[in-house]
């Protein structure tokens, strides 16, 4: 390898290039995550798209080396790759809105627009920091026989950077600069590390001083909200983007691509219009409802309506993002003597407790999708195992309008645990149904229409549901933890919708 000095230069460079490639990465897939969702397609694509720009910089950025095999080359490509991404959080917020409406109304779906759009916004940085790994490779080089110990040591180092760029972005800085700031700090570390060209330190110190002027600016509004919303709150916690929209005198919680609405507050009003009406009157089909748990409980919409209309009844509420917990005390009303709020992962949190409860009520939904292991005999087993004698769970189901695959897969799954006959559906609207398993002999229909409340709304919501239980539907597989591919059957139910 070449002078110490001249090593350590290059090793830097490398390192330096390997963490912003991958920190870049994963703030690209949180960048489209209030547009397109956080699933897996999102995921791949940006995967996908990385590794393309790569392979191409890696191809031209040999032969570059070839044709200027000087330091100055090298970090001059490193700051362009460098004020490129610093400009990637700003362009992306007119570019994605645009896209998600075009793609949206094209019915081309989540795939393509990801893709679109994680190329358009991330490709050429990521292109010539490509470029950067050859490049060093070419300029360490003093002689064929060290080939392999140099080329080793600077793809070590690089892939170390990539290690730390990970962590750093996914750990630290998305959850507590969000993702604007990880955007311009892993550029400032590229603009930075040109400052080592003595060609061009001026014109590299200025854009430093840019970018970290960029980074002193105070955050804005990731995704404008709909046309007479108002964002009141917006949060990128270490699970998912939030935001908290004021329509017509209700609040409103948005997760990620803000395609349903996983949270409502109205003062003074606590029957919602919504499948949370539904979830909070089911653990009535119990036989004596006296403690309820709800996992996946947002920021506290089905706490908050069970506690009012029941005083008796003691509730568990397990979140596993504890930001959207805040926003429900400080924003949804969510806070009840009756109400002991936990924060953890639905299924490992009731692993851990021996406590029997009377209704489970089961919303753990990261829009579309909900966690496989939370759709598997073996969960459903765990259910019934912490239910009391005549209790029940209660699961929704969101769903693309006329598609119940979801519903027949999970209605197979709670059969082959509570019994062929114990299972029923409760058809909220096109958008959700909730499915009812009971652990008793008695009928949760009757048992609900039995219901007689102080409030006569109650009454009558109760009885309507009580009505409109059906047995569930027929079809579907038996999920387990071994094989539950739930994310490719939400995603062919929405590229069914889609084609249609």
């Amino acid at each position: 390898m070449k002078t110490t000095r001249h090593a350590k230069v290059l090793l830097l460079i490398v390192f330096v290039v390997g963490m912003a490639t991958l920190g870049a990465e994963i703030a690209a897939a949180r960048l489209l995550a209030p547009w397109f969702g956080a699933s897996t397609i999102v995921w791949a694509n940006t995967i996908a798209i990385v590794l393309v720009a790569l392979s191409i910089g890696y191809a031209i950025g040999g032969r570059y080396a070839d044709r200027h095999p000087h330091l100055d080359g090298l970090l001059r490509l490193v700051l362009i790759a460098g004020l490129l991404l610093a400009a990637v959080p700003y362009v992306a917020r007119p570019f994605l809105r645009a896209s998600a409406v075009a793609f949206s109304d094209m019915s081309l779906g989540i795939f393509v627009g990801s893709l679109v759009s994680v190329g358009a916004l991330v490709a050429v940085p990521l292109l010539l920091l490509g470029m950067v790994s050859p490049y060093a490779v070419r300029l360490a080089m003093d002689s064929v026989d060290e080939a392999g110990t140099t080329t080793g040591r600077l793809y070590a180092v690089g892939t170390v950077g990539s290690l730390v760029g990970t962590f750093a972005a996914s750990l630290l800085l998305i959850p507590y600069v969000g993702t604007r700031r990880t955007f311009l700090i892993f550029a400032c570390c590229l603009v930075l590390i040109s400052l080592l060209g003595a060609k061009r330190r001026v014109l590299s110190g200025l854009a430093a001083l840019l970018v970290l002027g960029l980074i002193a600016l105070p955050n804005q509004v990731t995704k404008t909200s709909a046309e007479g919303d108002r964002v009141i709150k917006e949060i990128e916690t270490e699970y998912q983007y939030a935001s908290v929209l004021r329509r017509q005198g209700r609040l409103l919680l948005e997760l990620n691509e803000g395609q349903a609405l996983h949270s409502v507050y109205t003062p003074d009003v606590y029957l919602n219009d919504g499948y949370w009406d539904h979830m909070a009157l089911l653990p009535l089909a119990a036989e004596q409802p006296r403690k309820v748990a709800i996992l996946g409980s947002a920021a506290g919409t089905t706490s908050r309506t069970i506690a009012h209309y029941f005083p008796d009844i003691t509730i568990d509420s397990v979140e596993i993002d504890p930001e959207l917990t805040k926003i429900g005390n400080e924003l949804f009303d969510a806070k009840s003597p009756q109400v002991r709020q936990y924060d953890g992962d639905a299924r490992p949190w009731l692993q851990a407790r021996d406590t029997k409860y009377d209704a489970i009520l089961v919303d753990a939904y990261r829009q579309p999708y909900i966690p496989f292991y939370l759709t598997t005999k073996e969960f459903f087993t765990l259910t019934k195992e912490r239910l009391a004698p005549g209790g029940i769970v209660a699961i929704n189901v969101g769903h693309p309008p006329g598609s119940n695959d979801l519903e027949k897969t999970l209605s197979a799954t709670l059969r082959s645990v509570f019994g062929k006959d114990r299972v029923f559906r409760d058809e909220v609207d096109e958008f959700s149904t909730m499915l009812l398993a009971t652990a008793s002999e008695a009928d949760p229909g009757a048992t609900l229409q039995s219901v007689e409340h102080p409030d006569p709304e109650v009454t009558a919501l109760a009885h309507q549901i009580g009505a409109g239980l059906a047995p569930a539907l027929k079809g579907g597989k038996v999920y387990t933890d071994d094989r539950a591919p739930v994310e490719w059957l939400i995603d062919a139910s929405f590229a069914d919708l889609a084609t249609k």
